[in-house]
C-alpha cells in the first residue's frame, strides 16, 4: 500500500500543476501565442538544458554505454504496437480519415510533457537516463512513421522532405542529450556556473510542461469528451496493450528494476501533444487528436498509481 499511496502523491504533485494551467488559462490568460511560446521554452531551451545538465552531472560514462543497448526493447513494441494497430483498423473498420491518427496515436506515447515529470515524481533523476533512451525511440517513430500515417489522413498532401524530417528527430532536446552523452564519454568538465544555470533553466520543464497540458486540456474542451468505438480502442491500447507488450519485454531480462518500471510506465503515456498540432498541419482531423490528447492525459492520472504496484512485483 505504502507504493500506492507514493505514486497517488506523485500524480497529485503533476495534477495540481496541470489544473493550474486549465483555470488560468479559463480564466482568458492564454492566447495561442502564449501556448506555443511555452511550449517553446520547454522544447527549446529548459528540457535540453535539463538533459545536458543532467547527463553531465549525474551519469558516468559505463552507466550509459550499458543502457544504449536497451533502446530494442522500445523498438520491438512499437513495431509490434504499430502491426496490432493495422489490425485494430482493418477489424473494427475505423473510419479512412481516422486511420492513420488512431494508428500513430496507438503506438506513440507522451515521453516527455507527461512521462518525464511522473518519472520526476515518482523516481527522482535516477530515471532520467531511462527515460531518454525511451524518448529517442518514440520520437524517431513518431516524426518518420507516425506522422507519414497522420499525413495520409490529411487533404494537404505534401512530399517527403528529409531535412525538415531529420530536423524534427534530431530536436533540441534529443540534441542536448546526445551533447551530453559526448561529454560524459570524453569526460568534459562544465564550469560550475554553467551546471548552476543548467540546472536553473532545466528545473522550469516539469511545471511549463504540466501547465501546458493543462491549457491544452482545456482548450480542447472536457465537454467534448465521449466513449465511441475509436475513443474506447484507443484508451486499450494506450493504457492496457502497450504497457503489457512492454512487460512482456523487459519481465524476463537482467536489466535494472527501475528501468523496467520506467519503461512499462512510458509506455503507457498518453496520446503525444504533438498529433493534433501534425493533423491540423496536413488538413487531418485535429479535433479527434485534440479529444484523444485530453482523454488519455486524464485517464493516464488514474493507470499509473496501478501500474506502480503491479511493477514492484516484477
Amino acid at each position: 500500500m505504502a507504493v500506492f499511496f507514493q505514486s497517488i502523491s506523485g500524480v497529485l504533485v503533476i495534477l495540481v500543476m496541470i489544473a493550474v494551467g486549465y483555470f488560468l488559462e479559463q480564466k482568458g490568460w492564454f492566447d495561442d501565442k502564449s501556448t506555443k511560446l511555452i511550449a517553446k521554452i520547454v522544447t527549446q531551451v529548459s528540457l535540453p538544458c535539463y538533459m545536458l545538465g543532467t547527463i553531465v552531472s549525474k551519469f558516468s560514462a559505463k552507466e550509459l554505454l550499458r543502457m544504449i543497448p536497451d533502446l530494442r526493447f522500445r523498438v520491438i513494441s512499437m513495431l509490434i504496437l504499430m502491426g496490432i494497430a493495422f489490425a485494430v483498423v482493418h477489424i473494427f473498420k475505423i473510419q479512412d480519415k481516422h486511420a492513420g491518427l488512431f494508428t500513430s496515436m496507438f503506438f506513440n506515447s507522451n515521453t516527455v510533457f507527461v512521462g518525464l515529470p511522473i518519472n520526476m515524481a515518482l523516481f527522482g533523476n535516477k530515471s532520467i537516463p531511462y527515460v531518454l533512451i525511451y524518448y529517442m525511440a518514440n520520437t524517431t517513430f513518431f516524426w518518420t512513421i507516425g506522422t507519414y500515417l497522420i499525413q495520409r489522413d490529411g487533404d494537404k498532401k505534401t512530399a517527403f522532405d528529409l531535412k525538415r524530417t531529420l530536423g524534427k528527430i534530431f530536436s533540441p532536446p534529443l540534441l542536448g542529450f546526445i551533447v551530453g552523452v559526448i561529454f560524459v564519454l570524453l569526460k568534459v568538465k562544465l564550469p560550475t556556473f554553467v551546471n548552476s544555470d543548467l540546472l536553473y533553466l532545466g528545473n522550469l520543464t516539469i511545471p511549463l510542461s504540466m501547465i501546458f497540458i493543462g491549457i491544452s486540456i482545456s482548450k480542447a474542451g472536457l465537454n467534448r469528451i465521449s466513449i465511441g468505438k475509436d475513443n474506447l480502442l484507443l484508451l486499450l491500447g494506450r493504457f492496457i496493450l502497450a504497457p503489457l507488450m512492454m512487460y512482456i519485454l523487459v519481465t524476463p531480462t537482467n536489466i535494472p528494476l527501475l528501468m523496467k518500471q520506467v519503461f512499462i510506465l512510458q509506455a503507457a503515456m498518453p496520446v503525444m501533444t504533438n498529433a493534433p498540432v501534425v493533423a491540423n498541419l496536413y488538413g487531418a482531423d485535429s479535433e479527434y487528436a485534440a479529444v484523444m490528447v485530453t482523454e488519455t492525459t486524464l485517464t493516464s492520472l488514474i493507470v499509473v498509481p496501478i501500474l506502480m504496484v503491479i511493477t514492484q512485483n516484477i
